[in-house]
């Protein structure tokens, strides 16, 4: 794709975003040929909604690095979108329907990194092991996922890519700093809406340990001249297949050890447009 359709492609999907309805798909002549395309569209979203009042991106989310969310969207290999500083919550916390899009709601665990990541050459690749000192607190999450789509099962990863991998905010537990982020694999979940358990699942559901999505990212984004820098939140993966909720429903994870984290969906007050 040129620049100008990478940037068309981008004003489609930060319009799409805003408007806070459902999205039918990219126009042809627009679509990302690859997931690599589909990364600089990303990246002029994120600058458009930045620029259109929606504020800074401060964390990172990364999709399908489990079995459970491999399957669920029949996609098999890791995803990342950006998170807005702004749908970052910390819990309990209360998160406000819109439009006629609808919300999911997925068990995860996140990192908040202690240092910046430096760019490094192609052939020197960012090992998981190595990452474990830059970590400077471990937590529960929430991860807020959002269906502004016709059909999302209609689209492709790179689509999705490009709108962020569903990405709608992020609910953080209490940071832990004491935590060994090597001992991420051990860490256990279970999800409850309305006190009914939907799911459970150990860290070492994600590539077989959380660090491995870690390093995907720092790869990832390397390989785009960017890099992970302190004080980013990055989440890094469901151990529970997405949950679609309603006004009304409260979604509670419980991380043994990492703790608590609770969100509650209330209906919007604002006039329908």
């Amino acid at each position: 794709m040129t620049e100008a359709e990478i940037h068309a492609a981008a004003e489609v999907l930060a319009d799409a975003r805003l408007a806070r309805g459902r999205f039918g798909g990219l126009p042809t002549t627009l679509h990302p040929t690859d997931e690599a395309t589909a990364y600089d569209i990303q990246a002029v979203v994120h600058a458009l909604l930045s620029a259109r009042g929606e504020g800074d991106y401060a964390g990172h989310k990364i999709g399908c690095t489990t079995p459970v969310m491999q399957a669920y969207l029949d996609i098999h290999n890791p995803s990342a979108g950006g998170v807005l500083q702004r749908e970052i919550q910390q819990s309990p916390a209360i998160v406000t329907t819109r439009g006629t899009t609808q919300f999911g709601v997925e068990c995860e665990v996140a990192v908040r990194l202690g240092a910046d990541l430096p760019l490094r050459a192609d052939d020197q690749p960012y090992r998981s092991a190595e990452l474990a000192p830059l970590v400077g607190e471990c937590l529960a999450t929430i991860e807020i996922v959002e269906n502004r789509y016709v059909d999302y099962g209609r689209l492709d990863a790179a689509t999705l890519i490009a709108d962020d991998f569903f990405g709608a905010g992020l609910i953080l537990g209490a940071a832990r700093s004491d935590f060994d982020p090597n001992d991420l694999d051990s860490t256990t979940a279970t999800m409850l809406i309305d006190g009914v358990e939907v799911g459970a699942g150990r860290g070492s559901d994600i590539l077989g340990h959380p660090l491995e999505a870690l390093a995907w990212l720092a790869n990832s984004l390397n390989a785009r001249g960017s890099l992970l820098r302190a004080g980013e939140v990055v989440t890094l993966g469901s151990l529970v297949a997405t949950n679609w909720v309603e006004a009304g429903s409260t979604v509670t994870i419980i991380n043994d050890p990492l703790g608590e984290v609770t969100v509650r969906f209330v209906e919007s007050t604002a006039p329908s447009a």
